[in-house]
């Protein structure tokens, strides 16, 4: 499972010119699932954002996590992640999990985020969508469940 993680001042998703979600200051979290991915690999994973110190401190240093400013999430599915691009000029999506796999997973990540306290707002699965991100810094981190810290493991 990948996650694309965009620190933000603001951030909305609309669908056919109506917003469906949005949230103040925090994170935008654009969400890959792989066909052998599983809920072990969500909950590494919003274990590891919530804890990722990527907000900076009264001295500009980046020491402090979403939970600490007390931010906000907007998680969206987007398959484009599972890319590969190692041959000829299409990308390939063969890893991706499929739709009703990706979706179960999806909520299960969205289910553990709420779990962690903070407001969690969403893009709607399967749908063409509009994000608007106003990324603060520019920060930008792409985390891999087969990436695994070994603090965070178990």
């Amino acid at each position: 499972m990948k996650a694309l993680l965009q620190r933000v001042s603001r951030a909305s998703v609309s669908i056919n010119g109506g917003v469906v979600g949005s949230i103040a200051r925090g994170l935008v979290i654009l969400v890959g699932i792989a066909s052998d991915d599983t809920e072990a690999d969500a909950q590494y994973l919003v274990r590891k954002i919530a804890e990722l110190r990527i907000f900076s401190n009264d001295t500009s240093k980046l020491n402090l996590s979403v939970q600490d400013i007390n931010g906000e999430l907007l998680v969206v599915s987007q398959f484009t992640l599972m890319a590969n691009t190692q041959k000829g000029r299409r990308p390939s999506f063969s890893e991706a999990a499929p739709p009703a796999q990706a979706k179960a997973l999806f909520e299960h990540f969205v289910e553990q985020a709420g779990a962690t306290g903070l407001r969690v707002a969403t893009g709607c699965f399967q749908q063409h969508m509009q994000v608007e991100i106003h990324n603060d810094g520019p920060v930008t981190i792409l985390l891999d469940s087969r990436h695994k810290s070994p603090f965070l493991q178990g």
